[in-house]
């Protein structure tokens, strides 16, 4: 694959010079082998996801580490938890700074090995698929349907991989083999069928009842697959803000899809002018947003102060970003027009916190941009210019 620059680069270069060992999660074609390999050229490289090599560092994890003469990149290190403990004992007999670069595709098992062997000697950061930014970087001029449609996978904007049969196989390659194997699915059906509703309530509150009637399984069954997609970074559910103001407020999160690409395919979206009409537009658009909030955090090395606020009678702010001792209060449309009822909410929510709330915002699906009395009109193109500002 062709390299580009992605945003993470300068905080991965910093961390590296202090940490001996630099880990890197994120879902699997985000580009995290192409990344760590452009950033650290004079490592050594080896890849688990090669049977003879994972067999090798099972086995006899001691010599696997002192065949490497210098530093080491160990891709998708998940696959041999057990060499953390070893890699641990290395780096503290020489702490040289970035010794090893880790990556990994199963944020669960990689970061339960770190946490617990690597604590203190390790960074660890997270690289999710291109964002908005990056993509321009190469000078794409995308509408917002195409943006949305394509999702970020690098191989799709970089290779030129057809939009359609990439998706599917990542699919059936990555979800359903990889995410399967982890929960011992023997029902494909069920699994597959499951993966369908959670792109078909992209943007909604999470029921797992709901989720466990329409699927045939447990509410309980239903939690467990949700909590593996998340920590596969396919899926992230967005949680309640909580400042009461005296108002009874929703406890459950919202649903949501780190890649809208997948979302489409999952979907049967097979055209960016399917989304013009489509009835998830406006869940696959707040989607698209708030992951890009996602990767502006993740890319600095920052926990995302990422919520959404909605009390018992409906009324909601699709985002809230909490800043210091306040709050921008996001509203999201994907609508081309600007309506006056698109800033009801940020309206409600200013008549019950407005000492709170830092900025309000809305951003949407059209081109202008706009300076109001008391909110900020962002077009979906430039929302970059709030981000900049967290």
């Amino acid at each position: 694959m062709k390299y580009y620059s992605r945003s993470i680069e300068n905080k991965i270069k910093l961390l590296s010079k202090t940490y001996p060992v630099i880990v890197v999660s994120g879902p699997r074609q985000s580009g995290k082998s192409t990344l760590v390999k452009h950033l650290f050229p004079n490592h050594e490289y080896i890849n688990l996801e090669r049977i003879d090599d994972r067999e090798f560092a099972s086995n006899d994890p001691r010599a696997f580490l002192e065949q490497f003469k210098n530093k080491v990149i160990i891709d998708e290190v998940q696959y041999v938890p057990t060499l953390f403990s070893y890699i641990q004992a290395n780096v503290d007999e020489n702490k040289t700074a970035a010794k090893f670069v880790l990556t990994g595709s199963s944020q669960l098992s990689l970061i339960e090995g770190v946490s617990q062997s690597l604590a203190g000697r390790s960074a660890i950061l997270q690289l999710l698929p291109l964002s908005q930014e990056e993509i321009h970087l190469k000078r794409a001029k995308f509408t917002l349907e195409e943006m949305i449609f394509n999702g970020g996978y690098p191989s799709i904007h970089f290779d030129k991989q057809p939009i359609i049969d990439w998706y599917s196989d990542y699919c059936t390659n990555y979800l359903e083999r990889d995410v399967r194997s982890i929960l011992n699915i023997k029902d494909l059906g069920t699994f597959q069928l499951f993966l369908k509703m959670c792109a078909a309530r992209c943007g909604q509150i999470i029921n797992y009842s709901s989720f466990a009637n329409d699927c045939g399984i447990s509410p309980n069954t239903a939690k467990e697959w949700m909590n593996i997609l998340e920590a596969s970074f396919i899926i992230y559910r967005l949680h309640p803000f909580y400042k009461n103001y005296s108002k009874r407020l929703i406890k459950s999160p919202k649903l949501y899809f780190y890649d809208t690409g997948i979302a489409c395919s999952l979907l049967g979206i097979r055209t960016p002018e399917q989304l013009t009409t489509h009835s998830l537009r406006g869940g696959l658009f707040e989607s698209w947003v708030i992951s890009e909030f996602k990767k502006k955090y993740f890319n600095i090395h920052r926990e995302a102060p990422l919520y959404f606020w909605r009390d018992n009678k409906g009324k909601e702010v699709d985002l809230v970003i909490e800043n210091i001792e306040k709050f921008y209060a996001i509203e999201i449309k994907s609508g081309k027009t600007i309506n006056s009822s698109f800033f009801d909410n940020l309206n409600y929510i200013e008549s019950i916190a407005a000492n709170d709330i830092s900025q309000k915002i809305l951003i949407y699906g059209g081109n202008q941009n706009q300076k109001r009395s008391n909110s900020t009109v962002l077009s979906w193109k430039n929302i970059n210019e709030v981000k900049n500002e967290m």
